[in-house]
This record gives C-alpha cells, structure tokens and sequence, in this order.
C-alpha cells in the first residue's frame, strides 16, 4: 500500500524528471546538429590546407636547407628471414620499414590533427634517400609500391 505522502512525493517527481529528459533531448539534438556542420566545413578546410601546404615548397631541399642535418628516424620490423647462401653468402629478409622525420616547411594551422596524403602529394614532398650499404641488388621488390605518408601536427 503506497502512503499518501509517497504519492504526493512521486508526483512532485515526474515534473522534475520530465523537465530534465527534455533539456537532455535538447542538448543531444543541439549536438547532433553542430556535428553535421562540422561534417560540412571538414572537406573545405581539408582542400584549403592542402592548397595552401606545398606554396613555395621545393622538394629538392631537405628540411632546414643551410642548417643543421636533418634527423630521419627508421624502424625495421623483420617479418621472415631466408634463404640464407653460405656460399653466395646472401640471405633475404621481409621487412616492414618505416621513417620519420620534421619538415617544418609543412607546418599548417586548422581543426585537422593527421592529414593522409595520396599518392600525388607525396611525389611533392621531400623524402630522404635511403640506402643499404652493402646490398647485392639495387633494386628491392615492394610488396606495397604505393606510399603511405601521414602528416601529423
């Protein structure tokens, strides 16, 4: 059996409750909404910044051109080893193979932390020119001939 004073406090509630969903319902709507205009300035801002990056960018100059080396950071990860020619003294190695370096050339404002580039902005990019000393064969088949280049803010 539900008291009186229950009821009364129950019913005091409902206002209060409904009040709030409502005020929630809003305010996820509000979001929702600001969203989609974000969705629709992202593809502008993303075009203009990749407009603007390579202005007056020459990629036959390393970065800081003039001054100090430019560090590039490698990581191997080997992924199979073999066959390895006693005779030859040869061996072949899977790898995956991984640079990093700061062009400041490239630095650029706006929303966008990570911009992928496709394979046409990377030929306009500076990349370093790596080699392996002692390496039989010049030529390495790539499993992957297609870059893939980040730039991170």
């Amino acid at each position: 059996m539900v008291s009186a004073k229950k009821k009364e406090m129950v019913t005091a509630m409902r206002p209060a409750f409904t009040r709030t969903l409502f005020y929630f319902f809003c305010f996820m709507k509000k979001i929702s909404a600001q969203t989609r205009k974000d969705e629709r300035i992202y593809p502008e801002n993303f075009t203009r910044i990749l407009d603007r990056l390579l202005d007056g960018y020459d990629n036959r100059l390393r970065p800081g051109f003039g001054g100090p080396v430019t560090e590039v950071k490698t990581d191997i990860y080997v992924t199979s080893f073999g066959p390895v020619s006693d005779v030859e003294m040869e061996y072949t190695m899977d790898v995956f193979f991984r640079q990093m370096w700061v062009d400041r050339r490239l630095m650029y404002e706006g929303p966008i932390e990570i911009l992928r580039l496709n394979n046409l902005m990377v030929t306009k990019v500076w990349t370093p020119d790596t080699f392996f000393r002692n390496d039989v064969y010049p030529l390495h088949n790539d499993s992957n001939p297609l870059p893939s280049v980040l730039l991170d803010k």
